[in-house]
């Protein structure tokens, strides 16, 4: 059981990390009502012009749609919803949650590179495959400083194992941002 109304949980990490597997079966634990946002969908809301977030030109949109996307998560959040947020967010795009005021947390993923690699291109379909990115996204979530104490070393967990992880770091609130 998972009751968390009106808080945030920003579960992030690099693509392949298991983010929106374990976000949508941490939402559908009981406990209390749960919107899981899935932030992929709000770059893809963008029907022209969009250019693929990973590349250098694309910060000014980036800001934009993580600005949308946490006025939305504050939004369901004040509304007494826990919002489980899943999504490539680093912690240069934080202060668009901190500024909510509510209590927020962060959870980085961090599975091997080669594990991210490999989950990325079994996914097939309109997904991130090409190593490439993948492996400097990887890169970027290697060293969060202060942030290295918000990481799950996702390295030998199942799904299963996974979901407990996420569910024991929210409830120990070791996660939440101050």
């Amino acid at each position: 059981m998972v009751d968390h109304s009106g808080e945030i949980l920003i579960l992030t990490g690099t693509p392949g990390a298991g983010k929106t597997t374990t976000a949508a079966a941490l939402a559908a634990l009981g406990g209390s009502a749960k919107v899981h946002l899935h932030s992929d969908d709000f770059w893809h809301f963008i029907r022209h012009g969009m250019i693929q977030p990973y590349l250098a030109e694309a910060e000014r949109q980036n800001r934009v749609v993580l600005d949308v996307l946490a006025n939305a998560a504050a939004g369901y959040a004040r509304g007494g919803y826990f919002v489980i947020l899943d999504g490539i967010i680093g912690p240069w795009f934080l202060d668009a949650f901190r500024t909510a005021g509510l209590p927020t947390h962060y959870v980085v993923l961090r599975p091997p590179l080669e594990t991210a690699i490999a989950r990325c291109r079994e996914r097939g379909g309109n997904t991130l495959s090409d190593p490439e990115p993948i492996t400097a996204l990887h890169r970027q979530f290697s060293t969060l400083d202060s942030l290295e104490k918000h990481v799950l070393d996702t390295r030998d967990l199942d799904r299963e194992a996974l979901l407990r992880s996420v569910t024991v770091a929210l409830q120990s609130g070791a996660y939440r941002l101050s």
